[in-house]
């Protein structure tokens, strides 16, 4: 026994099904993220160094005064150098810690004598201005183990991150924070 519906009838009931539809679909939808963001912690800015071409904008574009980008070394993978193409200028005359021979226009990286002919290289976080130039020519004379991240302490989490607006390499992307400071 069917029950004929007018035309009307049956639009009425196929716009319940899609709306009733969509409803399961957004919920699900939030449901994911919400156990996504408590599974593996809330989602954070991250610089890929793989991606990473020190233009220099990290510096200049981030909302903060000083920019919660920062240099970090990975010391594991340095060299000790002695001619660190991160610490010294290109075609320096002398090695000597005086400014113009020096990469970091803040003074942030300092050098401590090991062994002939090893030197130990460290950040200081509070003079970092995220500037990328120590990075770039440890990149390009080096090994690479001094790279750009993004403090997670400094950082006041924009929802719409400005550096990574500008970033032209595509960089900067948000992931769970377990995932936060990647290494090379």
């Amino acid at each position: 026994m069917s029950k004929k519906i007018d035309r009307a009838q049956f639009f009425k009931r196929c716009g319940s099904v899609v709306a009733a539809g969509s409803l399961v679909a957004v919920t699900g939808m939030v449901a994911r993220r919400w156990l996504m963001g408590s599974g593996e912690g809330e989602l954070v800015w991250q610089i890929d160094p793989t991606k990473c071409t020190y233009c220099g904008r990290c510096e200049t574009s981030c909302v903060l005064r000083t920019s919660a980008v920062k240099c970090f070394h990975a010391n594991k993978v340095c060299g000790y150098c002695d001619l660190c193409g991160g610490y010294y200028r290109q075609n320096v005359k002398t090695l000597n810690t005086a400014a113009e021979n020096l990469m970091c226009p803040t003074g942030a990286i300092a050098r401590r004598f090991v062994e002939e002919p090893y030197f130990e290289y460290t950040i200081n976080e509070e003079l970092c201005n995220g500037c990328g130039k120590c990075c770039k020519g440890c990149n390009s004379f080096g090994n690479g183990s001094l790279y750009l991240q993004v403090n997670q302490e400094l950082c006041k989490k924009c929802n719409d991150c400005e550096i990574a607006r500008v970033c032209p390499s595509d960089a900067i992307t948000r992931v769970p924070q377990s995932k936060a400071y990647l290494l090379k």
